[in-house]
This record gives C-alpha cells, structure tokens and sequence, in this order.
C-alpha cells in the first residue's frame, strides 16, 4: 500500500513534516503500522514555499529507491519549508517487471494546470482500458505523460475532464472520471476493484478524494472494513478511510504531528494522510469511502468542505 501525505498551513520546514516524526512519511515506509509490506519502489514530494525563486511552481523531488534508503533526504529537507505540500511513498509487488524510475514516482506534475497529484490506489488494466479512455484525454496532456504508472494516465485523464478548478469543478470531474472508467471496464468486460485514494493539489488547497468500485465494478460498496481484513483485504482497503487532522500551532510540537485541536474555523493547518499519524489517533477526522474533502488555507484560517461523491 503506497502512502499520502498533505499539507497546508503556515511555513514550516519539510524536515519536521517528512524527516523528524516518529511516524513520519520516510519512517511509515520502512515500518509501516497498518500493512505488512514496505514501500520500496520510490518516493517523492512537491512543495510550494513564499521563499523559493519561483514560489507560483511546486519544487519537485523524486527519488526511485526505498525512501529509508535516500541519503539525500537528511541533507535537503532540513533546508526547505513550505507552506504547502503533497509528498508520497510508492509500494509496488515484489517483482522485476516493476519500473523504478523518477518518472514512475509520485507526486506528478504538469504544465497549463495548478494541480499535482499523488494516490494510494491502483486502476487494474489500464492499458487495456485506454482503448476506450483515450478518447476523453486531451493531447496537451498526454504529450506530458512521461511513466509508465496507471496514476499517471488517471491525471492525464482527470484534467481532460476537468471544467475548472473550483471545488464543484473538481467534485465533478472525479465523478466523471469514476463514470467513465466504469463504463470502460464494462464494455471490455474487465471489470475488477479499483481503489482511489487521491490527493490533489495546488497553493493553498488540497482535495482528498476516497472512493473506487468493487470486484464487479460496482460503485455502491459497503461493508466493515475492520471485519473485512480477513476474508477479503483487497475489499477492506478499498473501504478503509483516510484520515484528516485540524489543528494550529503545529510548530510547538517537536517530532511529531500533534497540533491543537480545534474547530475548522479557528485551524490554521491541515493535514490529509492515508492513516493516522499521532499516537491515540481520536483528534482525527477520517474521510470515508465514497467522500471527498476540499480544504484550503484562505488567509491563515483552512475552511473544511466535506461532500458524498455522485457516483
């Protein structure tokens, strides 16, 4: 199971986001708490700072190696803040036809748009199912793609049928893209769970979208992802949620993610996470299965959006 982790708030360095806390995202990769296997093909971050040159455009970093593994890591993060964040950890199977590339790490990025995106999630077939799907991608797009990851046609795909980038706009447009993918898998008979746990995003914002289809393609799963752990984990991971903390004086608290917990209206951060990362874990929201959550930090206060997807 690959991780996802975002951020926004005030600038506070990448090290005490990515580095310092025990359950950090580079720690989750070589221990990860709530699923067997490491994550060893990758990771990466994109990172929006006041401070940079080019403070409009993220500063990507990729590294296609076990992110415990990365020397780089203790050397640049201490150096960078950001007031804005996606950063991932990649899983893949335990095989040689995986490709570890930077390419192939998260998050992506492309040019004529705001948004960069990282997901826990996986589209099974999607070579095959681009025969169908290609015809909703836009060129300006597809010029871009530069892996050979099925996140990467996914962004390709959700931005060709974005309208705009307005909370409703982006609402929309993962509700077009679950349609389509759908239909895909039904006319190719391919039909097979999809799970996609996505963040996307830009200055300011981020969008966590929670949601997917079962084995047959159905869009209206339910069940106890607890319960479901045994008989069938595939089905558990699809409806397990993902988790949201609200908070302020992030900064207080040394190696670790507690905050002060508050009502969104008064949270000067957030953090959106593919599992909870303090200790007790109860001052987290969770985002559950069919739901997206828009957040984003207008003036120093995060407003807090939280929505069923129409899927």
């Amino acid at each position: 199971m690959c991780r996802v982790f975002a951020y926004i708030g005030q600038e506070i360095p990448l090290s005490s986001l990515l580095l310092e806390p025990e359950n950090s995202l580079i720690n989750q990769s070589l221990d990860p708490e709530l699923h067997p296997n490491l994550q060893l093909a990758g990771w990466g971050f994109g990172a929006w700072s006041e401070h940079l040159l080019k403070p409009e455009e993220p500063l990507l970093y990729h590294r296609p190696k076990a992110a415990f593994y990365d020397d780089n890591a203790k050397g640049i993060l201490p150096s960078l803040q950001a007031s804005t964040l996606l950063a991932h950890v990649r899983a893949s199977g335990y095989d040689a036809g995986v490709v570890q590339a930077d390419e192939n790490c998260h998050p992506f990025s492309f040019d004529e748009t705001p948004w960069i995106i990282a997901q826990n999630g996986a589209l099974p077939n999607w070579r095959v199912l681009q025969r169908e799907l290609l015809v909703y991608c836009e060129d300006r797009y597809l010029k871009q793609m530069r892996g050979t990851t099925d996140t990467e046609f996914l962004y390709v795909l959700l931005l060709s049928l974005l309208d705009g980038d307005s909370d409703d706009d982006v609402k929309q447009g993962f509700e077009k893209l679950l349609k389509v993918i759908v239909e895909a898998m039904k006319k190719l008979d391919l039909a097979a769970l999809t799970k996609l746990k996505v963040a996307l995003v830009s200055p300011d914002r981020i969008i966590g979208v929670n949601y997917g289809c079962g084995h047959k393609g159905d869009t209206d799963v339910t069940g106890d992802w607890k319960k479901l752990r045994e008989e069938d984990l595939p089905l558990s991971m699809l409806l397990e949620p993902m988790y949201l903390l609200l908070g302020k004086n992030f900064q207080n608290y040394e190696n670790s993610y507690e905050v002060d917990a508050c009502p969104a209206d008064e949270a000067t951060s957030a953090i959106f996470a593919s599992e909870p990362l303090t200790e007790d874990g109860d001052e987290w929201m969770t985002i559950e299965f069919g739901e997206i959550v828009a957040l984003e930090n207008k003036g120093g206060a995060i407003s807090k959006t939280v929505s069923k997807l129409n899927v």
